[in-house]
């Protein structure tokens, strides 16, 4: 995770992949389970727990996340914008690359790791011709 020049917190814009996928992470775990832990970022992440902690923290000091006293761990509404917006690059990726003849499973892969990187006017361009019903993406 990138911090800002004081480094004493992360912005939207500064945000960097390991970043972007913990609070997707925890978008993921919200909507499975209702309530996230460390343990269970950790867990899907392949990570380790004082990685989460050192993440989480930060993630806190940006306004992206709280904890509530029982260690339970909320996006807060920025948090949750921005990790919309990955989930939704990440989905119109994987169909648009399956759209193409790609394996859905290295689709998802390939989304993965492009949902950090592509723009959001290519994204528009991309659902634009998913909806069109066209693969030529």
């Amino acid at each position: 995770m990138q911090l800002d020049e004081d480094r004493s917190e992360v912005s939207p814009e500064r945000l960097n992949r390991a970043g972007e996928d913990y609070l997707k992470a925890v978008l993921i775990l919200q909507r499975k389970t209702g309530s996230v832990r460390s343990l269970d970022i950790a867990k899907m992440l392949g990570v380790s727990k004082p990685s989460v902690s050192v993440a989480v923290k930060l993630l806190r000091e940006g306004g992206f996340l709280i904890m509530d006293p029982e260690k339970h761990i909320c996006l807060t509404e920025l948090g949750n914008e921005v990790a919309e917006q990955i989930c939704e690059k990440h989905r119109v990726l994987s169909e648009c690359l399956t759209a193409l003849g790609v394996d859905a499973d290295v689709a998802e892969k390939d989304a993965c790791r492009m949902e950090h990187i592509v723009s959001s006017e290519t994204i528009e361009r991309m659902r634009t011709f998913i909806s069109k019903g066209r693969a030529e993406c």
